[in-house]
């Protein structure tokens, strides 16, 4: 059998994880494996190249991904997609991708045989308990928080660290609660600038110098939208970005102490994965094509406790968002 796989969306740690895991399990099984450059844009393009073994070997701690990616859509151009199957003589089709990538690969399943692995860091896909990437993404983020920690102290500062999370502040919360950081602010809560303030001046009054604030990129101040660059990104939405220096100068005006913004951006999502994502992408990936192998299609490979197993596409167009539960939980430390 002769199976296709993309990669689509923003790059993510553990892309290439997948990728050596489906080929690695096509092996074992006599399957051969097309990879196609830049996600759907690879399929419309027809950029194609074969995946023996040979090419993926060493790629298991290489960040990005050996097939590019993009977050071009093929869901207007299903002719295209049938004449790529047919041209590769292909049995399937494994999409990688997070919210778009697989939107566009559930709506194509009424038509083709595709099996879907969710991959997101800000972890905001439904259907699977984590995503491959965002235990890399946390790590890094704690990581300058802790470093951040001490020039803040040295200096008296207050620092602001914007981390990454359009719709979801699975980021912001778990690296903040893991860095120690005083206030988290998350999209799923929109903040009172005069509460963060006033929190951030508590802290100061019990002694300490200094205060850390992480918010993620689309949390906003209640009553507002989401800050944004004025233009779109390559799927329509707007480009957010601002929001950790529109609370650099309010928090700068309102506590009179000098206050520095952090921007993490692609940092985040950069480099090698974690050794938890490294697994995790591979077992999603080897249960991904085993499911095409078996013609189990129009699903993808989701973690469900401590085992990988197969869920309806479909369940991968509903946002995975922070629970009010777990915010609740947290609510010390929220904004």
């Amino acid at each position: 059998m002769r199976f296709g796989i993309i990669t689509g969306g923003g790059d993510c740690p553990g892309l290439n994880a997948v990728i050596r895991a489906v080929v690695r399990s096509a092996l074992l099984h006599g399957d051969e494996i097309v990879g196609f450059r830049d996600g759907w844009g690879g399929v419309l393009d027809g950029d194609c190249l074969d995946l023996p073994i040979e090419k993926v070997a060493g790629i298991l701690p290489r960040g990005g991904t050996i097939l590019g990616t993009s977050r071009r859509s093929a869901l207007e151009h299903r002719d295209i997609v049938a004449q790529r199957f047919a041209e590769q003589r292909l049995d399937g089709l494994i999409a990688v991708g997070g919210n778009g990538t697989l939107f566009a690969a559930n709506a194509l399943s009424d038509q083709f045989p595709i099996v879907g692995v969710p991959k997101t860091i800000d972890n905001d896909i439904s259907g699977t308990d984590r995503t491959f990437g965002f235990d890399t993404a946390v790590h890094i983020a704690t990581a300058a928080i802790d470093r951040l920690h001490t020039t803040a102290e040295s200096h008296y500062r207050n620092l602001v660290v914007e981390v990454m999370g359009r719709n979801a502040g699975w980021i912001a919360l778990h690296a903040g609660l893991a860095g120690g950081a005083d206030v988290i602010l998350v999209p799923e809560r929109p903040f009172d600038i005069a509460e963060v303030a006033e929190r951030v001046l508590a802290r100061r009054s019990r002694g300490r110098g200094f205060s850390i604030v992480v918010v993620a990129e689309g949390a906003t101040a209640r009553g507002g939208d989401p800050l944004h660059k004025g233009r779109m990104d390559p799927v329509g939405r707007p480009l957010l970005g601002g929001i950790g220096h529109w609370l650099e100068r309010e928090l700068e005006e309102r506590t009179k102490a000098e206050t520095r913004v952090v921007v993490l951006g692609h940092m985040q999502r950069g480099g090698t994965a974690t050794a938890y994502d490294r697994v995790l992408a591979s077992r999603m990936g080897q249960r991904a094509h085993l499911a095409a192998h078996a013609g189990e299609f129009g699903c993808m490979a989701a973690l469900k406790g401590p085992s990988i197993e197969l869920v309806p596409l479909a369940e991968a167009t509903v946002p995975n968002l922070v629970p009010d539960a777990e915010l609740d939980l947290a609510e010390a430390f929220l904004g």
